[in-house]
């Protein structure tokens, strides 16, 4: 299971991409876009290695997000964000604190495979 701040980023992604679609619609080419969407984050989520102490995604130095589901989620952030305020706004205001927390030292696991790579 997801520990609490990872669930907390989850609930405002959902969030996020509901007030976005009741504006932006699904396309009947790709009526379920939005779902897609929304699994793939839980998923990127649920696998982050920085855990409990993860960073902001967009200041974060792994990019686990393929370049076009990247550029979606930003899209829907942007529109939806200062929505959040109104509609969500203890989740905004938490994910806007998170966004100022310093970025903390790669986890053990990825420090390795880079210092390894740097030898080579």
């Amino acid at each position: 299971m997801a520990s609490k701040r990872i669930q907390r980023e989850i609930k405002t992604i959902e969030k996020m991409i509901l007030i976005y679609e009741k504006s932006h619609p699904a396309t009947i080419d790709f009526p379920d876009q939005y779902q897609q969407l929304y699994k793939y984050a839980i998923n990127r989520l649920e696998k982050c290695r920085y855990g409990e102490n993860k960073p902001a995604c967009k200041q974060c130095p792994i990019h686990c997000y393929q370049p076009k589901m990247r550029e979606q989620m930003k899209v829907v952030m942007r529109w939806s964000g200062p929505k959040m305020l109104l509609r969500h706004p203890i989740l905004a205001i938490r994910h806007l604190l998170d966004d100022r927390r310093p970025l903390p030292e790669l986890p053990q696991k990825q420090q390795k495979i880079k210092s390894s790579s740097k030898k080579n």
